[in-house]
């Protein structure tokens, strides 16, 4: 009986951790996921990052991302790249002191502002081809009028 009381009282946290019923199920829709856990910080776009030592490892260290980055809506479209690196270090297990209490030393290579990933886009990157092509098209010869 202590166990389902146990799972009972760890659906209430849950409940309560994403803000009541609705909350829950915009969770579950938005990343197909529900997990509470102490809030260990918040970088400058807003991502909340979040740890659990219950959980497996790998799966104890999350992020809930932010709902809007550089004035654009990320609602229903989160990216991996919205992380910072100071902070894909510690969701990883690259290292175990958050940003909050280790900062990282500064460097000239880390990015200030986020750029969006434009993969799959209409706007995505496009080499430009430099060799010639092996096989060419067939253009049908013009009729001359004289």
């Amino acid at each position: 009986m202590a166990e389902y009381l146990q799972v009972f009282r760890r659906a209430v946290q849950q409940v309560r951790g994403h803000g009541g019923i609705r909350g829950v199920v915009m969770q579950l829709l938005r990343v197909n996921d529900v997990k509470t856990g102490a809030l260990v910080g918040v970088d400058k776009s807003g991502n909340k990052y979040f740890e659990d030592n219950r959980y497996f490892f790998g799966r104890h260290r999350w992020v809930i991302y932010a709902k809007e980055m550089n004035g654009k809506n990320t609602y229903w479209e989160v990216d991996g790249s919205m992380v910072p690196p100071e902070w894909h270090r510690w969701l990883h297990c690259i290292t175990d002191n958050p940003p909050t209490t280790h900062p990282p030393v500064p460097r000239k290579f880390i990015w200030e502002n986020h750029k969006f990933n434009l993969s799959g886009s209409a706007s995505q990157y496009v080499p430009y081809s430099t060799t010639r092509k092996k096989i060419h098209e067939w253009v049908p010869p013009q009729a001359t009028t004289k």
